[in-house]
């Protein structure tokens, strides 16, 4: 099942770890869409926004909890690559009982927070009821969400990238099939939509649990060693922590940036919620190589190999740049006949189009934003993303939202406050990598 990074061609090591990730996130992607899809033909413009504008909120919400996952993952890929299999197994248990403990508080505070948080945002009363049904049915299934996150990284930083695959495939055409028969048939609404996302997610969740139960290996999953370990828990969330702020952090800026949307009505909502969904898969090939790189980086200084750690680190940074903007420039040029696909008004698809154009030819900023940011988190300096991704994406985002917003009510400043960030962010790591003389210091 494990598979260690640690010897062979490095090239190839990340490429064939990456293109499961790769596939995984596509049809993760893929079961995401189908709601926004389903919903707008069936239901209509404020139903997609509804479903559209749920999407910062949640990544709001769940981004610490997935963070702490990453630190996890960090400590668990160090562990592995160094052999020291009976902290291996401590710190995959203390992993998993640490994700039952988030997934109840994020359910409490999901269900609870959930009309403060639409309200606060602006959303517009057209679509609020069915806004909060959509969320709070969501929560309600958080677990199920954190879990499978959970069980990925332990998977993913095993070197295990495959099964994930497998089991995200089965969930993914499973939450198709409920979407199309509860809206279609059942007529449950935004409702139908959300309890479809869910079930699927719970289903994942336990395939990927099941694998580790069956699993041969020392570390494997024994439900009565599930328990917090207080060297383990303190190890996780000094990785952790950092990367689940980080994620929090831009999370709200990104409701703050949702607000702003909102300010412009039901169909600049539907029309920006579209383009997201474009926009998650054109980020694919990132994603991917992110979660790539920060296991390579962290089974190989687990090991000790800091040349090898170095070199995986600039291929993949390179790759994944060059990837996004490919893709970037793709989403630009095929931009209407992407967001047709979610809503057949044209000033919808008017609103996805803009944004797209502005977004896309800068995609390789992003790209670099993240790919760095995994390479730091590999090597345990979980911190320094923290800051810069706090400082740039949240705190300069917001500040260029509020004053724009007060001067000039345009709603193309709202797009450009993206590109912009994403440009300074990439603006400080080059500046850390040249003061500290290297991709790894």
């Amino acid at each position: 099942m494990e598979k260690s990074m640690t010897s062979g061609s490095i090239y190839r090591l990340i490429i064939v770890f990456a293109l499961p990730i790769l596939l995984s996130n596509l049809f993760q992607q893929l079961y995401n869409s189908a709601d926004s899809l389903i919903v707008g033909h069936f239901l209509g413009n404020d139903a997609l926004a509804a479903v559209s504008s749920s999407g910062n909120l949640i990544a709001m919400l769940v981004g610490l909890f997935n963070g702490i996952a990453m630190g996890a993952g960090v400590v668990i890929a160090r562990n592995f690559g160094a052999k020291r299999y009976d902290e291996l197994k401590r710190a995959i248990h203390t992993d998993i009982a640490l994700g039952l403990i988030m997934g109840i508080i994020l359910t409490i505070l999901g269900a609870l927070l959930t009309p403060l948080i639409l309200e606060l945002m602006g959303t517009p009363e057209s679509v609020m009821d069915e806004s909060i049904a959509y969320l709070r049915i969501y929560f309600y299934g958080s677990i199920g969400l954190v879990m499978y996150n959970i069980f990925t990284g332990i998977l993913q930083s095993l070197g295990d990238s495959k099964h994930p695959l497998y089991y995200l495939i089965v969930s993914s055409l499973t939450n198709i099939v409920l979407d199309y028969v509860l809206i279609a048939y059942f007529d449950a609404g935004v409702a139908g939509a959300a309890f479809a996302t869910i079930f699927s997610q719970f289903l994942s969740a336990f395939l990927c649990m099941i694998l580790l139960q069956r699993s041969k290996d020392s570390y494997r999953l024994i439900y009565r060693d599930i328990k917090i370990d207080k060297e383990m828990t303190k190890a996780i969330l000094i990785n952790g922590i950092p990367s689940g702020i980080q994620n929090s952090i831009i999370g709200i800026a990104n409701v703050v940036v949702q607000s702003n949307i909102n300010a412009f009505g039901n169909l600049a909502m539907a029309g920006c919620g579209a383009y997201s969904k474009i926009e998650g898969f054109a980020f694919l090939p990132v994603t991917s190589f992110n979660l790539a790189l920060t296991t390579f980086v962290g089974q190989n200084m687990g090991a000790d190999l800091k040349e090898r750690a170095k070199k995986g680190a600039i291929f993949g940074i390179v790759l994944s740049m060059v990837l996004a903007e490919a893709i970037g420039l793709l989403t630009v040029i095929f931009a209407p006949e992407l967001i047709a696909l979610f809503a057949n008004d044209p000033e919808v698809i008017g609103f996805g189009v803009d944004r797209a154009t502005i977004a896309g030819i800068f995609f390789f900023l992003c790209a670099f934003t993240h790919a760095y940011s995994s390479v730091l988190r590999g090597l345990g300096k979980a911190v320094i993303p923290m800051l810069n991704m706090a400082i740039s994406w949240c705190v300069i985002r917001v500040a260029f939202l509020v004053i724009t917003g007060f001067l000039f009510n345009d709603i193309a400043f709202v797009y450009w406050c993206y590109p912009i960030t994403w440009a300074i962010s990439s603006a400080y790591y080059i500046y850390y990598i040249i003061r500290h003389k290297g991709v790894i210091a």
